[in-house]
């Protein structure tokens, strides 16, 4: 039924040491498996990329790696059912689910970290792979029930232009937070001030950002919410407040070095002296949630409370090359591929 259609993929094929890059990625022409029971066939059109998708490829166990040379790329993704072997869907529902880098995905409706989901009415996929995916529900669970935010709290968000920044720190402003924002480049910290609500960005590639933190944060840093690590941790571990909490959602700016070359930060004693917490945590451990998260997320954006931004490239063979724009800062907001 669906082994004549050509299926182009992208292939990991070799694992990448220091800064991944598009020769670890191969091109493939594949036929489409036929489906069974209980799932579907889908047609893919939007591909979205996320930085954990640098650990997917890690040889090491944990956050979702092991990825196997020579299979086909994790992604989230948008798409159109062709083929339903499912009761709960039928050709032609536009879709959102664990697809991969691929023209076509056979795959189960349940079982996977995202379950196929049916795209809402007035969603749209830059939507639903945006503020209602993986990212968006990254931020929901981080910063509300890792970070709990109170009202009065100053609240510090790093990688704050990045898909999952910008609606942790739109979160805090809805909890009634000042919210602070770093960022890469004056055009990125103006979309926070001026779209999404923010009280203040701090440009770190112009900025001091530990002396700018003093500034605007006087009596310290409530919540610190960290997808950077680095330089801009030790900035924040600085300036926290007494009782803090830092949430540790990523550390870009360590995914692309050897192990042993990412350093901890020099100031960790800050987090026993404030005395503070430091927590990390992983999206799957919110699963049973995922749910109310996307309901309450998309009420939000339907009310105008939450904004988010794209940034969508084109075609399909510019797949790979469009990952790397996460790592060199190029994107605001949700990076995205549009291939069919």
């Amino acid at each position: 039924m669906v082994k004549h259609l050509v299926n182009r993929q992208w292939l990991l094929s070799s694992r990448p040491e220091g800064m991944i890059s598009v020769d670890n990625f191969a091109p493939a022409i594949a036929s489409v498996a036929e489906p069974e029971d209980g799932q579907l066939v889908v047609r893919v059109t939007h591909i979205a990329y996320e930085p954990a998708m640098r650990g997917w490829v890690r040889e090491v166990p944990g956050h979702g790696a092991n990825l196997p040379i020579g299979g086909v790329m994790k992604a989230s993704g948008a798409g159109e059912v062709i083929v339903s072997r499912h009761l709960g869907f039928q050709p032609g529902d536009k879709v959102t689910g664990m697809f991969g880098w691929q023209d076509y995905a056979t795959v189960d409706v349940a079982g996977q970290l995202l379950p196929v989901q049916k795209l809402p009415d007035r969603v749209t996929e830059e939507m639903a792979l945006s503020v209602l995916g993986i990212t968006g529900l990254t931020a929901y669970f981080g910063m509300l029930d890792v970070g709990r935010p109170r009202a009065g709290d100053t609240v510090v968000v790093s990688g704050a232009a990045g898909a999952t920044g910008s609606i942790a720190g739109q979160l805090a402003r809805i909890s009634g937070c000042r919210v602070i924002g770093i960022a890469g480049g004056a055009d990125k910290c103006a979309w926070l001030t001026d779209e999404a609500g923010f009280d203040a960005a701090i440009d770190y590639k112009t900025d001091d950002v530990s002396a700018h933190l003093k500034t605007l944060c006087p009596t310290g840093i409530n919540v610190f919410y960290d997808n950077v690590g680095g330089a801009i941790l030790e900035a924040a571990l600085d300036n926290i407040a007494i009782g803090s909490r830092v949430v540790i959602c990523g550390g870009i700016s360590g995914y692309n070095v050897a192990d042993d070359a990412v350093a901890g930060p020099r100031n960790y004693m800050r987090i026993v002296n404030s005395p503070s917490t430091i927590s990390g945590f992983l999206l799957g451990q919110f699963s049973a949630r995922f749910d109310e998260g996307r309901q309450r997320l998309a009420d939000w954006t339907r009310d105008g409370a939450i904004r988010f931004a794209v940034d969508v490239q084109e075609g399909f063979d510019n797949v790979p090359a469009t990952l790397l724009r996460l790592f060199h800062g190029q994107n605001l907001g949700k990076q995205l591929c549009r291939i069919g």
